[in-house]
């Protein structure tokens, strides 16, 4: 059993196969926290975990209770006003304002399995993987409120996850004004802070900073989780490296406003919180309803963050993945966008499509273009119907001819958003969201749709379905390029307008939901700009996402390595496109970006009509290794090994290993050739230290051990007369004897 209960039932040890997760009943009747980390020895009770001693200068509960003082005790979920000034996990709002809560504890259930949320994405076990469900519920003395604390269990991915539900089984409403999915307090502040942030084509790049007395944060308030920050953090010791050393990983199945938090108090205590944003947030919790949270995924190990990453990567790939692709292999795609732009009819995107089936490419993506009149990015965002001129015996007939050639089909969307060129804005203006007495801001010349409204959702489900079955679909890449401004909704009452952020997200996952019930066999990707919503919200039903808009290889090892760190490459869309790069003019070789879009799902963005045959050749060449390995590159288990992130950055690698430990391949990028270098050697990592492997088919055989300790012997680079041997990659691949 995972999870074991005392007789008392007054405290709950929750385990995996590596870890502990201990709560109890306080004195107070709330619930506190005693450890979380490595697996312990299950006993009734924890004295020296619990052991407390009075501080002068700070309230304690009660007079003949002097050593417990709220700031000093570690709990689960904490609330404000009695004494603990720390940031509280939630907020009430009485109907004569007071904020204070006293919650105390009620009873538990405990389930042999782990069920999805309704209406929102979340995890499941639908294997029988051995999960629980441990369900605490608490009720507020001043209120009649009841809170209930989800524990869910998965034992062999050494991951819990939780949430909060808050129900109203009285006549009176109240207003919650802060809803975190999950508090975990520390019991000191000896972590580095592990946080992923960037901007648009700069996604998810690592900075690692020690934690400090005071609050540090991420966060987003866009309406979206957004590229400048990602609701993944890990907090590892300052020693902890990619192989060895405790650390904790944070993630939050959502999509919307998010904001996590660490906050380090004067007794070097550290309090984290993960879950929607309260700053924008209120819900009006009437009587007889129930909020509930967005889940949140901790884990915890002490073997470094390598495991961390791949433990939580499996567990997605297991319980939260749409089962449907889970394991399935994942097509290499073309898409035209940059091809083509919206300049293309029927006739051109065939001359692609014929290409594209003779290099051995899997799928055709039509992009942005292909509906109402759009031949810019001014208009008919909305009017998702054939654009007639660009193809005049409708979308159907041209993806007949794509079928017809056994390749699959996909099509661009952007369902959130509306142009005021539009049918549909002249028809719905009220539909847009935004104050309507205020000037409202442009962005790519488009607004939103306001998402929380059901006629919206029921509009944008009946018009993509009427295209999935006309073109018999395979895949859909979603894409959202602008966040929230003047946030309004003009079907909301004014004391529900806070509500409007989470409303709003709550209808893309029930837009999502409708389509992948109705059409199980469609492959969705999400895109925001690129890596804009890169989350575990998204993920539930589109289990790709477009990594970032920068498609340049270099920059592509940052965004790449740094998304690695909260998302297994399965996830990662990654494509091979043209250079000079659109966004920035580097120029690299077809052999270097092949390199590192293997890594990832793999996909050209290109027009190939315009390549030469070596070229075409060589990218042919490229899709028959990538088709040959790709479960290995897909799913296979990941290792950073030479951060870009570290020294100069001039050196990035890492690699794929086989579950079986079989077969691995390792990529080796360096951005810069130096003359007369000092001798390199690349240390692989993975592999079974008593087998024999050969690299590359070379004769000589190698234990694991001499390759992940010794190392592998790697040449300079020379430079070739007329090219440029800076930016290079190399592939190392791995198989054993």
């Amino acid at each position: 059993m995972s999870i074991t209960i005392n007789p008392a039932a007054t405290v709950f040890h929750l385990q995996t196969d590596h870890t502990s997760y201990i709560v109890e009943i306080l004195p107070n009747q709330t619930l506190g926290q005693v450890y979380y980390g490595d697996r312990i020895p299950v006993k009734d009770a924890y004295p020296n975990l619990t052991a407390r001693e009075e501080r002068g200068g700070t309230p304690t509960w009660h007079d003949d209770l002097p050593d417990f003082q709220p700031e000093l005790v570690k709990t689960e979920y904490a609330s404000f006003g009695k004494g603990d000034y720390r940031y509280p996990a939630f907020q009430l709002t009485q109907p004569n304002g007071s904020r204070v809560s006293e919650f105390v504890y009620q009873n538990y259930q405990l389930t042999a399995d782990k069920q999805r949320l309704p209406k929102l994405p979340s995890t499941f076990d639908d294997t029988q993987d051995d999960a629980q469900t441990l369900t605490i519920t608490l009720k507020d003395r001043l209120t009649g409120v009841l809170q209930h604390l989800n524990y869910a269990v998965f034992p062999h991915q050494d991951v819990i996850v939780r949430s909060a539900t808050f129900e109203n089984p009285t006549a009176t409403a109240v207003t919650l004004n802060t809803a975190y999915s999950a508090q975990l307090d520390l019991p000191d502040d000896r972590y580095d802070f592990l946080q992923f942030a960037g901007d648009w084509a700069r996604e998810r790049h690592l900075y690692r900073n020690r934690l400090r007395p005071g609050s540090q944060s991420i966060a987003s308030l866009r309406g979206a989780s957004s590229a400048q920050e990602n609701p993944f953090m890990m907090l590892a010791r300052p020693e902890t490296t990619e192989t060895q050393g405790s650390a904790y990983g944070l993630n939050l199945v959502y999509s919307g406003n998010f904001n996590d938090s660490v906050e380090v108090n004067q007794f070097a205590t550290s309090r984290v919180l993960i879950g929607i944003n309260p700053t924008e947030f209120a819900w009006n919790l009437v009587p007889e309803s129930t909020f509930q949270t967005p889940e949140a995924i901790l884990s915890y190990t002490s073997a470094g963050l390598n495991q961390l990453s791949q433990q939580m990567g499996d567990f997605y790939q297991h319980h939260l993945v749409n089962s449907k692709f889970a394991n399935q292999e994942r097509p290499v795609l073309i898409n035209n966008w940059e091809a083509t732009y919206f300049d293309f009819d029927e006739a051109k995107l065939m001359t692609i499509v014929r290409q594209a089936h003779d290099l051995g490419i899997d799928m055709f993506v039509l992009d942005d273009g292909w509906f109402g009149h759009r031949n810019d990015d001014t208009t008919s965002l909305g009017d998702w119907v054939t654009n007639q001129p660009k193809f005049p015996q409708g979308l159907s007939h041209f993806c007949d001819q794509v079928h017809a050639l056994d390749m699959q089909l996909g099509l661009w969307f952007e369902p959130e958003m509306v142009s005021k060129d539009s049918d549909l804005y002249r028809a719905h203006p009220d539909w847009l969201i935004g104050d309507p007495h205020a000037e409202l801001t442009p962005s790519r010349h488009q607004f939103v749709l306001d998402m929380s409204r059901k006629d919206v959702v029921d509009y944008l489900a009946q018009r993509i379905s009427q295209i999935i079955d006309e073109t018999h679909l395979d895949y859909i890449k979603w894409d959202m390029n602008r966040n929230i401004t003047e946030a309004f909704s003009h079907q909301l009452e004014a004391t529900s307008q806070l509500e409007l952020a989470h409303r709003y997200i709550l209808g893309v996952y029930d837009l999502y939901d409708r389509l992948t019930q109705a059409y199980p066999d469609v492959l969705f990707e999400s895109c925001a700009s690129g890596g804009g919503r890169f989350d575990l919200g998204m993920m539930y039903y589109a289990p790709q996402a477009w990594t970032s808009d920068d498609t340049d290889a270099v920059e592509r090892l940052k965004i790449q390595y740094g998304t690695s760190y909260g998302y297994p490459q399965a996830m990662m869309g990654a494509h091979v496109s043209a250079v000079p790069n659109e966004q920035n003019g580097r120029i690299t070789s077809l052999t270097t970006r092949g390199a590192v879009a293997f890594f990832g799902d793999l996909g050209y963005e290109l027009d190939i009509t315009q390549m030469t045959p070596d070229e075409l050749q060589q990218i042919k060449e490229q899709v028959a290794f990538y088709h040959q390995y790709r479960p290995l590159f897909q799913f296979g288990k990941f290792y950073r090994i030479d951060s870009p992130f570290a020294s100069d950055g001039n050196l990035t690698s890492w690699g794929v290993v086989a579950p079986d430990q079989s077969q691995g391949i390792f990529g080796r990028y360096q951005l810069l050739n130096h003359p007369n270098a000092p001798y390199q050697r690349q240390f692989f990592q993975g592999l079974d230290p008593k087998r024999q492997y050969t690299v590359n088919g070379g004769a000589e055989h190698f234990s694991g051990t001499e390759l992940m300790a010794a190392g592998y012997f790697v040449p300079s680079l020379k430079p070739v007369k007329g090219y440029s041997s800076d930016f290079s990659a190399q592939l190392f691949i791995v198989e054993a004897v």
